[in-house]
């Protein structure tokens, strides 16, 4: 399921990143990589602040829908 409808301050497994190759290459610079772990922070208007390898970042509601859980 993407990560939009994960629950907040619970940690998930990134499965798989989506979109296309620079979306992707942008999302593995942010740390965002298959196997890794990331958990919800906070959702303000449908973009999230997340933790993920041990840095908080804000990304909007369209990248979190790529990121697969």
């Amino acid at each position: 399921m993407p990560l939009i409808f994960a629950d907040t301050g619970k940690e998930n497994i990134i499965r798989r990143i989506g979109g296309s190759p620079e979306v992707k290459k942008h999302l593995e610079n942010l740390g965002f990589v298959a196997g890794g772990s990331v958990t919800i922070i906070n959702s303000i208007g449908g973009n999230l602040i997340v933790n993920v390898k041990q840095s908080r970042v804000a990304i909007s509601r369209e990248m979190a829908q790529k990121i697969m859980i």
